[in-house]
């Protein structure tokens, strides 16, 4: 039945293609660039198509090379995962999650205890670098945790996490600070930089008052931790998402103002590369990440 499968033509090609060079997917297979471009010439021959499109720096796939890599990349990481489940001295077990900084920060970290109370033999390695990792061709991260937008083609999206917008102040003078007129105003500025200033607009609107409308002392920052922790040092009322906010409430840190005004916000999705979700820490770090979003999701 596999006979005529071309193991070692496929297996330079999923390097290939998820390191976007025939060079480094040489050095990683430890061969020559030529013996891979030739791996991969004699599987385009035997397919009758093309999987890359060659360019003077560097390669990228084809329609139908990106098919073909989706199942190739999936098939061989169960592969892998059987053959070390077999091994004398299996490996240990290991996941990286990049994810926003805030959110690791304020939501993801503060509960990993949790998960490693349930298995302490895997580690977890979060990731918060700012630029987006395309997981599809990068073998060494995961899982992404990635806030709003449309979920890109192609990648496996795993339950999500839905947020609200309200406004917090530090306990004991929230309440006297939003009744200054206006109070000073938190926010933050990164990504979208319109995004906070129209919640914090449709959240006065719903409230009734007329805060951003009467030039305000604002202070901004780049992440919502810092604002968050600005807030709670009584620095004014910081607007803020209801997934990164819950821990601070629930510590003490911050108080909601009129916690009945909240604004619509987007989700948190989870995403990975189909197959990805079948290796056995990531399948048990996504069902324990289910419990803790349903615990953290207020009642409908």
């Amino acid at each position: 039945m596999f006979a005529e499968l071309p193991l070692t033509a496929l297996r330079s090609f999923e390097a290939a293609a998820r390191l976007t060079s025939f060079k480094a997917a040489a050095e990683e297979l430890h061969v020559t660039p030529t013996a891979v471009s030739h791996q991969i010439r004699q599987l385009e021959s035997w397919l009758g198509r093309s999987l890359f499109q060659r360019q003077p720096r560097g390669v990228t796939l084809t329609d139908d090379g990106r098919r073909l890599f989706r199942d190739v990349h999936g098939a061989l990481l169960d592969i892998g995962q059987s053959v070390a489940a077999l091994r004398p001295r299996p490996d240990t077990g290991c996941l990286t999650v990049t994810t926003p900084t805030s959110f690791a920060a304020l939501w993801l970290v503060p509960r990993l205890g949790r998960f490693y109370a349930r298995h302490p033999d895997i580690a977890v390695r979060i990731d918060t670098c700012a630029q987006v990792i395309d997981l599809e061709h990068n073998a060494g991260v995961d899982l992404a945790i990635r806030y709003g937008g449309a979920v890109p083609a192609g990648l496996h999206r795993h339950g999500g996490l839905r947020e609200t917008f309200g406004v917090y102040g530090a306990p004991g003078q929230a309440q006297a600070e939003a009744a200054q007129s206006p109070p000073a105003l938190i926010t933050v500025e990164w990504g979208d930089s319109q995004l906070y200033c129209r919640t914090w607009d449709a959240w006065c609107e719903r409230a009734g008052v007329d805060w951003t409308q009467r030039a305000p002392t604002v202070r901004a920052y780049d992440e919502e931790h810092y604002a968050m922790y600005a807030a709670g040092a009584g620095q004014g009322l910081v607007l803020a998402s209801s997934v990164v906010a819950a821990g601070s409430v629930a510590r003490g840190l911050l108080e909601p103002v009129r916690p009945e005004i909240v604004v619509p916000g987007e989700t948190y999705h989870v995403l990975c590369v189909p197959g990805r979700e079948r290796h056995p820490p990531v399948r048990a770090f996504l069902r324990w990440l289910d419990e803790e979003i349903a615990a953290s999701q207020p009642a409908p």
